[in-house]
């Protein structure tokens, strides 16, 4: 069983080796695309939910 313990990170290893790290440069433009998609699907849903609160204010 210590053994079968020991292969699987031995192989993890390995394996976290073979992965391809984005470099700083990608690593910062991917974090600004995604904070600034983010921002802009909360900006949506925020005026999608303003805009029905308001037609079911006028209903009711």
């Amino acid at each position: 069983m210590k053994e079968k313990i020991i292969n699987y990170f031995k192989d993890i290893v390995k394996e976290m080796k073979k992965v391809s790290w984005p470099t700083k440069e990608q690593l910062r433009d991917y974090t600004k695309i995604v904070i600034l998609t983010m921002l802009l699907m909360s900006l949506f849903v925020y005026i999608v939910d303003k805009g029905f609160s308001e037609i079911l204010k006028v209903i009711f």
